[in-house]
């Protein structure tokens, strides 16, 4: 192992340590890490300006491959400029559309469809964590959703935590449906060139069948707690859908291009359009009309996060030119033997282990290229190692309060509402949803594709 190989490594883990303790904020830690990974790796321990250049990746840009890709390969390292202008997009036109009020009017109509009963609301506010997560960050879905289930529950008078907790998890499984679901998934798809259209019709058919056991687990767990004594007097204080939007015209042009972000995710197989002109293209429209309000809109970006995304690629990409990962990958395919059915396992288990005490998205980063090294060494398909990959990181992270930044926001909002959710208590109802999906996936995955 050379020097270079070393200052990665201690660079890497003090990121996560950092990135654990909390100590400093993850986007300042991931920032100053890949400073020191250009000075000290690339700079001072290999002495290539080359390897600098490279890891910027500022050219990939200025391809036209990097906006309509014409099938060719490109090998390009360093940040993944794809991810972060398509993230961006994503987080603009979400802004959008909560700024008319359209996730609120959402939830207040569905509830008004089931008639404000408790169990309907149940089941309908899971589905529709999951099929919302699918296409709009986690974070954002469980943000209005637990505010929504928080509201219904002082005026229909139930316990909203078993129903935050549903949602929390069923954001996250819908999550590892699509390559927009969950962070992880933008990274694996963006890395290794899958589609949307990979995404559902593997990890999608996996969260979907998932999802059926899911939502029975919950109503057998939780059914007890979720009997609301509102009388129908109580109802006639209920806010009607309608008065959640506060914009109509922009309630309806917002709703028209998050249908129209949806059909251009779901057909760039065919139009070659890529996710980072997809998520451009949405951002743009989006702050073209939004009028006087795109100021307001672009204040709510979270550029933490993609600052934070920044960072952590330059680290992974030191790690990744001085050997690191592919020494990772020579280890799992020592210890399982050459076995595809034991390294599946690993990889799943282990991802899913890792998910639920430290960040997925680092973790998702740092293992691709592992993978990819795994599946040259070993001859095993790539398609398989990422789906496991995906569905570890994806779903491992419900396991805990803090695997997910979704678990954060949920059990914060309800903490704020005063229902604070305890480590046992969160633990007790979600490791066991967790547990159930991994071995949904491990099955699936070992049945389907071996």
């Amino acid at each position: 192992m050379t020097a270079a190989s070393i200052v990665a490594i201690i660079i890497f883990v003090a990121m996560f340590l950092l990135i654990i303790t909390e100590k400093i904020e993850k986007h300042i830690t991931t920032l100053c890490c890949g400073a020191l990974t250009l000075i000290f790796v690339f700079g001072i321990c290999m002495r290539d300006l080359g390897a600098i250049w490279d890891t910027i990746n500022l050219s990939a840009i200025v391809n036209p491959e990097f906006w309509h890709s014409t099938g060719a390969e490109s090998e390009s390292g360093g940040i993944d400029w794809s991810t972060i202008l398509f993230l961006a997009g994503m987080m603009v036109m979400v802004e959008g559309m909560a700024r008319v009020g359209f996730f609120r009017w959402l939830c207040m109509l569905i509830a008004k469809l089931v008639h404000y009963k408790t169990v309907p609301i149940f089941f309908a506010f899971m589905c529709m964590s999951f099929v919302l997560a699918m296409f709009i960050d986690s974070i954002t879905v469980i943000l209005f959703l637990a505010s929504i289930t928080i509201e219904l529950a002082r005026l229909l008078k139930f316990k909203p935590v078993p129903m935050i907790l549903a949602e929390i998890f069923c954001a996250n499984l819908g999550g590892s449906a699509t390559m927009c679901g969950d962070p992880p998934n933008i990274i694996i798809g963006t890395q290794l060139g899958y589609t949307f259209t990979d995404f559902i019709t593997n990890t999608g058919i996996i969260a979907i069948i998932s999802f059926v056991f899911i939502l029975a687990y919950f109503y057998l767990i939780m059914r007890k707690d979720l009997k609301g004594n509102a009388s129908p007097e109580d109802f006639a204080n209920l806010p009607s859908p309608a008065s959640a939007i506060t914009d109509k015209p922009g309630f309806i042009i917002n709703t028209i291009i998050f249908l129209a972000a949806v059909v251009l995710l779901v057909t760039h197989a065919t139009t070659h359009l890529t996710v980072a002109f997809i998520g451009v293209s949405v951002a743009v429209v989006t702050m073209i009309t939004s009028g006087k309000h795109i100021l307001e809109i672009l204040k709510k970006v979270d550029y933490k996060t993609l600052l934070f995304f920044t960072g952590l690629f330059i680290v992974v990409c030191g790690l990744e030119k001085t050997g690191v990962l592919e020494i990772i990958a020579e280890f799992i395919q020592k210890i399982s033997g050459g076995n595809i059915y034991l390294m599946i396992a690993i990889i799943i288990w282990f991802s899913a282990i890792a998910s639920a005490f430290i960040d997925n998205i680092p973790f998702a980063a740092t293992m691709v290229p592992v993978i990819k090294a795994l599946s040259a060494t070993a001859g095993v398909n790539i398609d398989v190692l990422a789906w496991s990959l995906a569905m570890g990181t994806d779903v491992g992270g419900s396991a805990t309060p803090i695997g997910a930044s979704a678990n954060v926001v949920g059990t914060s909002a309800a903490a704020k509402a005063g229902h604070p959710i305890g480590w046992g208590e969160y633990c007790k109802k979600m490791a066991p949803a967790t547990v159930i999906v991994l071995l949904i996936s491990t099955i699936y995955i070992c049945a389907v594709y071996l």
